[in-house]
């Protein structure tokens, strides 16, 4: 009996059957439609002394914020978050002071003395997430120590990097958190729904904008109404001899060109540009008159006002009714229709304003690097990743592509490769942009992993997937997070005496001090990737160099596998046979010896350990062509991942020679891939049995009864695609091979 579907819903039994090109096309078409390719959600962050921290909990710092708070007085903060479904979700609270948290108004956590230190670990809450909002408030108190303030939010920054919305209806759309100042007794309610900031004066305190007669800078819309001002001395003060830019759409909402007539006054010198052309420019204050031939639909118009003695700024009214002004990109939380950046030294920026217009760059200010702003000081324009997968940086999502990219191959499909590279755009052009952001802001709202690198979970895998990925066209930023990802493996990463990569520090408190089998893909493949893209065969002599290390600390001769982990602080492997991890090691050989030169001295030894790997995995595979959680026992569950990895490996060797016996390889593939089509992947392309992120154990049971699987898991898509690829070619050269 198939544990996870009725056999008659297997792909195994539609009318394409186990035909390989069918399969891939089902599930990769399956796995787009479900992550369609949504951009970036742009947000205002206010300035404000509530941030995210490096783990991306939010920190209340009561003590900065109110050094005059009393014992007894309390100050409430309060903010959203949205849920699609519902769920039991855990969040992290670290208490300095007396703390209560309120989820939708129902108090779900009091803290007691015991729990108020700094010096403790988070709490972890367990919290039942309702689908739509769900509205938390802090009660922060101080005590008879004087500690005040906490740390909430997410537990899982690498993967569940959440943000919090501002709460009420006049900063619907903002990121972060409203807050009071201390109060001396609670107020009436707690809050539960969003509503307006009535009966409390919320924070941070929004800048009131100057009245529009005393400002320079006023858009004035078509038909005598005012739209959003452009206040540059509201926005950076007087300062003269700097230029700013102001960024809005000009829409023409006709079937038909049209020429738009725009009038206004330039409070200092003034130049306009129109899709990238400039279209008036005038060295002193005064007023104007311009028309613009405008396309139907919109396009970009762009000031740079210099600020001379007087001030700067200008008003613009549209002349023609029909046309109007609207933001350049959906800002949430802001009303207005300009978006402005800088201030700059005026021949600082000798490109213009363009390279900054794709919203995922950094420019080089006057005080600074900068970007842009809403109507009012301290109002950032930030971009925010609210996809669950799409554009998102993680190493499974490095496995997922590639096999994306490999099937648009295969299929002849370019639009598969497209999608591919676009997710990778999405995390690589923003790369250079989520460092400044994330030491600007505490944590970056995009590329959680790439801008906060600590091990080789975040970085290597996707790595390897860009450069790959930028091979079908180029990519902004690969190259510079390639290079920084090589430094960090070869210079930061730890390491034992005798160079092997392993993980000295980890998210929990039991990954310290452990060395992985996993990470042998999350190093090997980008050394092998990186020595192409830099031309130096030095790191595929590293990757040659920590395969074997690996051996010698997780090899299990008398099975011919590999232990999931080795326990450094004990000097002894684990001892378990989980499946992934082998899948892995095996996964990382064949990337390996497909690039390492016949003469390399490294060679024999690798091929060897190729082969003895071979022999112990083919002894396990199961009767209906899967492989097993743990690899030594059938009665754990057939999984998908590792079954996929050792057929790719399999693949692979019968294809290149690398196996002594190459018929008994091929006939584990064909029967693997069976296996799948019968028993894991369903008529819509859905994958079973695939095991989720893992801890480790030293017991088998772990990964048997508690490590279960996931449907259609990222770490087991691309990887499945990748075997029926190399399946493919493998029966096609033995076709043409007894030709």
């Amino acid at each position: 009996m198939n544990p996870y579907f009725d056999a008659r819903e297997s792909m195994a039994a539609q009318s394409a059957g186990t035909d390989i090109p069918h399969v891939l096309e089902t599930m990769a078409q399956r796995y787009i439609g479900a992550n369609p390719p949504h951009g970036p959600v742009y947000r205002v962050t206010r300035k404000s002394p509530i941030r995210k921290l490096p783990n991306h909990m939010y920190g209340f710092p009561l003590e900065e914020m109110f050094p005059s708070m009393r014992e007894g007085q309390l100050v409430y903060a309060w903010a959203k978050l949205w849920c699609g479904e519902p769920e039991e979700f855990i969040l992290h609270l670290r208490p300095f002071g007396p703390v209560r948290l309120y989820h939708n108004a129902e108090r779900r956590f009091g803290s007691s003395s015991e729990e108020e230190s700094a010096g403790l670990q988070p709490l972890k809450l367990k919290v039942n997430l309702v689908k739509g909002w769900n509205h938390f408030v802090l009660e922060l108190g101080k005590n008879s120590a004087g500690g005040a303030g906490a740390e909430f939010g997410t537990g899982n920054r690498k993967n569940k990097p959440l943000h919090f919305l501002a709460p009420s209806l006049e900063r619907e759309g903002e990121e972060g958190w409203i807050y009071t100042e201390p109060l001396d007794r609670p107020p009436s309610r707690i809050p539960a729904a969003a509503g307006p900031e009535a009966g409390l004066k919320w924070l941070p305190q929004r800048a009131a904008a100057p009245a529009l007669r005393d400002s320079p800078g006023v858009a004035e819309a078509g038909g005598g109404q005012d739209a959003s001002p452009c206040p540059l001395d509201f926005l950076y003060g007087r300062r003269p001899g700097l230029a700013a830019y102001a960024w809005t759409r000009l829409v023409n909402p006709g079937i038909q060109p049209a020429r738009i007539a725009l009038a206004g006054t330039s409070g200092g010198p003034l130049e306009l540009e129109w899709n990238g052309a400039a279209v008036y420019t005038s060295r002193e204050a005064g007023r104007f008159s311009l028309e613009l031939e405008a396309a139907p639909g919109s396009g970009d118009l762009v000031a740079r006002s210099t600020c001379g003695e007087q001030g700067w700024g200008f008003t613009l009214r549209l002349l023609t009714p029909e046309a109007e002004l609207t933001q350049p990109c959906r800002v949430h939380g802001y009303a207005g229709q300009w978006l402005y950046l800088g201030p700059f030294a005026q021949e600082a920026v000798p490109g213009g304003v363009s390279p900054y217009l794709g919203l995922d760059t950094v420019a080089p200010g006057a005080d600074g690097p900068c970007f842009w702003l809403a109507g009012e000081p301290g109002a950032h324009v930030r971009p925010f990743l609210e996809n669950e997968l799409f554009g998102r940086w993680n190493y499974p999502l490095g496995v997922t592509l590639f096999g994306l990219l490999e099937a648009s191959r295969q299929l002849r499909r370019p639009d598969l490769a497209d999608y591919a590279v676009r997710h990778v755009e999405f995390a690589a052009s923003t790369y250079a942009y989520s460092l400044w952001d994330r030491e600007r802001f505490g944590a970056a709202g995009l590329n959680n992993q790439l801008s906060h690198v600590d091990s080789l979970d975040d970085c290597g895998s996707f790595g390897a997937l860009s450069i790959l990925a930028s091979r079908v066209r180029p990519i902004k930023g690969v190259e510079q997070a390639a290079d920084d990802i090589a430094r960090y493996i070869m210079e930061e990463q730890d390491r034992l005496p005798d160079g092997a990569l392993y993980r000295k520090a980890g998210v929990s408190v039991s990954m310290r001090n452990t060395m992985w089998c996993d990470d042998m893909y999350m190093s090997v493949p980008f050394l092998c990737r990186y020595a192409e893209l830099s031309g130096d065969p030095a790191y595929v002599d590293e990757a040659a160099r920590q395969l074997l290390l690996y051996k010698k600390y997780l090899y299990m001769p008398e099975r011919q596998i590999m232990s999931h982990v080795f326990n450094v602080s004990e000097g002894r492997q684990s001892g378990t046979a989980w499946g992934r991890g082998n899948g892995w090691v095996f996964f990382s050989l064949a990337v390996l010896l497909a690039v390492l030169p016949a003469g390399h001295r490294d060679y024999p030894a690798v091929m060897a350990f190729y082969r003895e790997l071979a022999e112990g995995y083919l002894r396990l595979q199961g009767r209906h062509g899967l492989w097993h959680q743990v690899l030594v026992d059938h009665e754990s569950y057939e999984e998908s991942s590792c079954t996929s990895m050792f057929m790719y490996g399999f693949a692979l060797g019968v294809r290149h020679g690398w196996l002594t016996e190459p018929e008994a390889y091929a006939r584990a593939v064909l029967k693997g891939w069976q296996g799948l089509c019968s028993r894991a992947i369903d008529r819509q392309g859905n994958l079973y049995g695939v095991c989720k992120g893992s801890s480790w154990s030293h017991s088998h049971a772990y990964y048997k009864h508690e490590l279960g699987w996931n449907l259609n898991d990222t770490h087991g898509i691309g990887i499945v695609l990748l075997a029926g690829i190399e399946t493919e070619r493998m029966r096609e050269h033995l076709r043409s091979s007894r030709e």
